[in-house]
């Protein structure tokens, strides 16, 4: 199976894990010209930008660790742009959250990161 097929599966599992704990899926593999993310969605009073990693096991590191400064900047970009078309306002809360499997099982990091200007 190819990498970005894997990957649209994991996020398909990580998804409708995230709706059974009451996440309203509001966007996936969202995408302009900045970058993309994963997963939009509404927790609670946040819109929450997710980002899902996935590994088969942690022999190459946990899942997690692979979400870097890097990452976290362009997740934040994209976020930006989403958040000026939607007109969302300064003061809407948002939160970055990462969800990552390794092997079966799924971890979801609330406030994985802070906004990176």
């Amino acid at each position: 199976m190819n990498t970005r097929k894997k990957g649209e599966e994991y996020e398909c599992v990580a998804a409708k894990y995230l709706q059974s704990h009451s996440v309203e899926i509001l966007e996936r593999n969202y995408r302009n010209y900045k970058g993309e993310i994963d997963i939009i969605g509404k927790d609670g009073e946040y819109t929450v930008f997710f980002e899902v990693k996935y590994r088969k096991d942690n022999s190459r590191g946990y899942p997690g660790e692979a979400v870097n400064y890097g990452k976290q900047k362009t997740i934040c970009r994209v976020a930006d742009y989403y958040r000026m078309i939607h007109h969302m306002g300064e003061f809407t809360p948002v939160r970055y959250d990462v969800v990552a499997i390794c092997g079966e099982e799924i971890t979801w990091y609330k406030n994985a990161f802070e906004h990176i200007y």
